[in-house]
């Protein structure tokens, strides 16, 4: 028996103003009547309040209609206790039945002490809440987000199972996020806990949508600009493994606080279906009418090729090879990433992983409106325009088939 949304009570979600966490709390909003607690840094309650009610109407339509169901509560996950007074942790602690730990710093390039001050602290600090929250009220499950590169430097498949197989880490979030995942499962005896890993989160399947232009949206801007070169880092055949927001946010909405083993993981990425390098290269030179690129392997690319562009290179495009570095990597991977157990628990409930080239336009007509992050547009305005861009594309065909209706009834 399926409880219903006040059976199942209120609902607190960290980083509800980032990219993922707009679209869960889109889905909290519109699909349940629950009310959504959310910890939001800030100077004030009310500068709290206002970013909470901006980062819904990003991603709802009529956003205010649900001002009564949101409450921002502000916090820092790098303060003590959270920033929380002890009014605030009672109030939670009564109301609150389930947690979604979804904010996180996404950097690759933070300094390790910095990097674990939010991801791990903080994380150790929602955890101290979550119990706090089990003792009082009945807290019925904890989420917490992770990556599916906790796997690091793995080669081989990494299982749903694994965290500690003595894999190396290629910057400080891969690192802090293994970090952050060993400390929950140490939880697992106290919290009913659940941890999901998304891959390379991009944008939304149907508008496109995203906030965040990291890892393969740097060689789509270059096809764009038309400043790629004629080699990239990169192994053809190296998988890459991209999901889309909704997929991610989709399956932790339906997944979060079931029964189940605490500490029961879920891999949400493609996995055996994930794409390749020489896909995504195939595809952004098609979209964007460009030559393909060689690929070459990163270790060889950076100790010659990349070493004399920047020898010869000065402004926009020196600093764009500068920062591209951080991603030569997520090119050249040798780890595949098993996805059974999500696979079939999200299979149940209808939530299927689409393969990146059937919205792969999608991502760069987005991409192009929104001027790579330049220009604002939301969520909403996405779809909107997206639905709009699929009505000019049908429309020459809708107008064949009703010349064909009067030709053949003429």
């Amino acid at each position: 028996m399926t409880m219903t949304d006040t059976e199942r009570g209120p609902v607190l979600l960290t980083g509800a103003t980032g990219f993922l966490g707009m679209e869960l709390l889109a889905r909290y909003l519109e699909r349940t009547d629950r009310t959504v607690y959310a910890l939001v840094r800030a100077s004030d309650e009310q500068e709290a309040t206002a970013r909470l009610r901006a980062a819904a109407r990003e991603v709802v339509p009529w956003a205010s209609r649900f001002d009564d169901r949101l409450v921002a509560v502000r916090a820092d996950l790098q303060a003590p206790g959270l920033g929380l007074s002890a009014v605030q942790r009672g109030v939670l602690a009564q109301e609150v039945t389930e947690i979604v730990h979804a904010a996180a710093s996404v950097e690759f390039t933070l300094p390790l002490d910095e990097a674990r001050a939010i991801n791990v602290a903080g994380t150790q600090a929602m955890l101290e809440l979550a119990e706090h929250c089990h003792a009082h009220g009945g807290l019925r499950g904890f989420s917490h987000v992770s990556t599916a590169y906790v796997g690091g430097t793995h080669s081989g498949t990494f299982g749903e199972d694994d965290l500690d197989l003595g894999q190396r880490f290629r910057n400080t979030y891969e690192q802090t996020k293994w970090e952050a995942e060993r400390l929950v499962r140490s939880y697992a005896d106290r919290l009913p806990l659940q941890i999901f890993r998304p891959s390379i989160v991009v944008g939304e399947r149907r508008s496109g949508w995203t906030p965040a232009f990291n890892v393969i949206y740097a060689p789509l801007k270059a096809f764009a600009k038309g400043a790629t070169l004629p080699v990239m880092p990169a192994r053809r055949a190296s998988p890459v493994d991209v999901v889309p927001v909704d997929y991610v946010a989709d399956a932790i909405f339906t997944l979060a606080g079931r029964a189940g083993a605490s500490g029961e993981t879920y891999s949400l990425a493609a996995g055996p279906d994930a794409s390749s390098v020489g896909e995504l290269l195939d595809l952004s030179a098609d979209a964007f009418e460009r030559r393909r690129p060689l690929a070459v392997a990163p270790a060889l690319y950076r100790r010659t090729v990349h070493r004399a562009l920047l020898h010869s290179s000065t402004g926009a495009r020196r600093r764009w090879l500068k920062r591209s570095e951080v991603f030569f990597p997520y090119f050249a991977l040798r780890t595949h990433y098993d996805t059974r157990r999500a696979h079939a628990a999200l299979t149940r409930e209808g939530i299927h992983m689409p393969p990146l080239h059937d919205y792969f336009q999608r991502l760069v007509d987005y991409a192009v409106a929104a001027h790579w992050g330049e220009r604002p547009l939301s969520r909403v305005d996405a779809a909107r325009e997206a639905l709009h861009r699929e009505r000019r594309l049908h429309a020459p065909h809708v107008h064949e088939r009703r010349l064909e209706h009067v030709h053949t009834h003429a």
